[in-house]
Order: C-alpha cells, then structure tokens, then sequence
C-alpha cells in the first residue's frame, strides 16, 4: 500500500522549505503504476525547482533528512531546463516518468517532454549489457549462499523487467504497464523462457513462498533468460539500423 499520508506530509513539508522556487513536485515509478509493494519498492519522487544554488538546496535538506528517515530516497532534484535537456541521455527514465507518473503539486512537465527513441534503442542495448554484466559479477560474489542468491534475484528483477518492456516499446509493440505482461509479450517475440521472472514475481506479490523453490534453479533459468533477451534484442535492433 503506498503511503499516501506520508507522501502528503512531503509535499507540505517541501512548499514550505522551498517555497516560491519549487515548480512542481512528481510521484513518478511504481507508486504511480499500482505496483508498489512496499517491502521492494521505492517512493520516488522528483522535485522541479527554478534554481539550484546551494543555499537553495540547503533550504530543502531538513525536508530530505525527514524523508530519509521514513525510509524513503531523496527526491530527484533538477531544473525544467534540465529535464528538457536530458532526455537524450535518460530516455528510458524519462519514457517511464511520462508514462508513469502523478504531480502532487505545481507544474505537468513531462506529458510535453519529446524523447528521440533512436537514443532510447541505445540506452536500451547498455543498459542490458551493462546490467547482465553486473549481474554475473554479483553472482560470483554471492557464492554458494542461497539467501545471497535469492536477495540478488530478488533486488535485481523489476529492473530487468523495465528493460524488457522498454524492449517491446524498441520493437515497435505497444508495452503494458504490468511487468508480467511485458515479460510474458516479450517471450512470445524472442522467445524465452519467462518461467523464472514469473515465479520471482509471485514471489514479491506474497502468491508464493520461496521456500517452495530452489535458489539455484530459479537463477538458472533466470540468468539464461536474461543472456537471451540481451543478445536478441541487440541482434533485432542491429538489423533496423
């Protein structure tokens, strides 16, 4: 359940530190998709201001502290000037902010945004590369640790999963917001097997019991599907250029 009183409580709190130079105030992520679970998921928030002097930013601070201590991220901090500029270098990020998001107070600064979706095909290839990658490395770390294992799998699948509908959109397909069923789409255009993430899945929504399953398996199955995805959509995107 997203703690609307908490995310309230923020606002007030900002409008008073930042006063006239904050511009707008955004929930973005999956608070704003119905997907929050709040043993995995973050509050994310982005915060619009006119200037970012410092003595600004230390206005906000005490605000941010309060938030931190709720166990929450501090806000994303930019400039409208900056958000404009930025999609050529965030335009995963960005695509979801438009797609998903709620203002909670000021200005609708991302519906106008436009995102050049041949950097956002480039993004896509790194950020598959770059996290597969990661995930090896982290693998090797865990060793034969099964909570290791299942901590890994468990902090790392909505990520995957946000790239694989980002995929979707690289292809041409019209993406759902539901992470199971970019995952289950995807599977059907490459395929793969999407038995690991699915069950992963479940797993965050309480539907099943990892006890019930073997660490070693899911990763398997898990890391296979990852390699898979990654060298197809390279392969599919290599072929449109």
């Amino acid at each position: 359940m997203v703690a609307e009183k908490q995310i309230d409580e923020f606002v007030s709190r900002i409008r008073k530190a930042a006063g006239q130079n904050l511009q707008s105030v955004i929930l973005y992520g999956s608070a704003a998709t119905g997907e929050f679970q709040a043993e995995f998921s973050n509050l994310n928030l982005l915060c619009i201001l006119r200037e970012t002097s410092f003595p600004k930013l230390s206005a906000m601070a005490p605000v941010a502290e309060w938030w931190h201590r709720q166990k929450h991220p501090a806000p994303l901090v930019m400039t409208q000037e900056e958000l404009e500029h930025s999609t050529d270098v965030f335009s995963i990020e960005l695509l979801d902010m438009q797609h998903h998001h709620r203002v909670l107070f000021g200005d609708e600064l991302l519906t106008g945004l436009r995102i050049p979706m041949q950097l956002h095909r480039a993004q896509l290839e790194y950020e598959l590369r770059e996290k597969l990658i990661l995930l090896r490395q982290r693998l090797l770390e865990t060793g034969d640790n099964d909570r290791a294992l299942w901590e890994l799998l468990l902090g790392s699948v909505s990520a995957f999963a946000t790239l694989f509908r980002h995929a979707l959109l690289a292809l041409g397909d019209a993406a759902p917001h539901s992470k199971r069923e970019a995952i289950q789409i995807l599977a059907s255009r490459i395929p793969f097997e999407p038995s690991a993430f699915l069950q992963l899945l479940d797993i965050r929504d309480h539907k099943t019991d990892r006890k019930q399953l073997d660490a070693k398996d899911v990763f398997t199955r898990y890391l296979a599907a990852v390699q898979r995805v990654t060298a197809a959509v390279d392969t599919m995107l290599d072929k449109d250029k």
